[in-house]
């Protein structure tokens, strides 16, 4: 079954995404739209060029020995991979089959965790955004509720696939005490979280915004200090620490 997908770019050298050196694929495509998104020319599902699998792996292939030397692989992020999963499924399993690669979705986990079933089945870790915990403010934010995101992180943890969790702080949005600390408390209670990662908002593709016509509802947000970055870290392992504690409390009243 050969599919082809829609790719809006990608890159030979990234060194964000995950673990090691990667192979970072971009997907075109996305149903949320984040209020400091920097690819917003991402969404639109009809854009984009159309590649095969196998125009992919002809591009990946120089560069195998870097990916697998400092311990790297591919990752696919996007736009939203997960709309487009059987072809990043068969992505996958090529580069395992052909290289042991170890592969990455970076993905907002707005997806049916069934539809996305062979893909994760071949996917090493997930880097998941969990944009916000609090409902109203991400449907502010993204345009969508969580319900969904929320659900996918317990299908993971349930699945035992690793996670990165990722939360893009945005002052005065997404850096709220209770929310940080209701962050921390849904991580702990989630198995297979490797790492929290907090990535400060940037205005690096506002330009874009400017470019599509759109206006950019975080005009004036600044980016946030290294202290605030700190003070976010502080409160998530708070709320972690708490969801932990509570579970073993309530494990050892159950052994009562």
């Amino acid at each position: 079954m050969h599919h082809a997908g829609r790719i809006h770019s990608l890159e030979t050298f990234g060194t964000v995404d995950g673990p090691g050196i990667r192979f970072v694929l971009f997907m075109q495509g996305c149903a949320l739209q984040c209020a400091y998104c920097h690819n917003p020319d991402s969404w639109d599902t009809k854009a984009g060029q159309l590649r095969t699998v196998d125009d992919i792996l002809a591009e990946i292939e120089p560069y195998v020995p870097f990916y697998k030397r400092s311990g790297g692989g591919i990752t696919v992020t996007g736009g939203e991979p997960t709309l487009q999963a059987p072809f990043v499924a068969e992505l996958f399993e090529k580069c395992k089959e052909r290289w042991g690669l170890h592969t990455a979705l970076d993905s907002s986990g707005f997806c049916d965790p069934q539809h996305a079933k062979r893909l994760l089945d071949t996917t090493d870790l997930v880097l998941l955004d969990l944009k916000m915990i609090d409902r109203a403010g991400h449907e502010h934010l993204t345009s969508q509720p969580n319900d969904r995101i929320l659900a996918f992180a317990r299908h993971l943890s349930d699945a035992g696939i690793s996670m990165w969790v990722r939360r893009v702080l945005v002052p005065g949005w997404t850096d709220g005490m209770s929310e940080l600390l209701a962050l921390g408390e849904f991580i702990g209670e989630l198995r297979g979280v490797d790492k929290v990662e907090v990535l400060p908002y940037h205005r690096m593709g506002v330009y874009k915004w400017e470019q599509l016509g759109r206006a950019y509802r975080l005009d004036g947000v600044p980016e946030p200090s290294p202290d605030e970055v700190k003070r976010a870290y502080r409160l998530i392992e708070q709320g972690k620490q708490a969801a932990i504690a509570s579970k073993s409390a309530k494990t050892a009243k159950a052994a009562r």
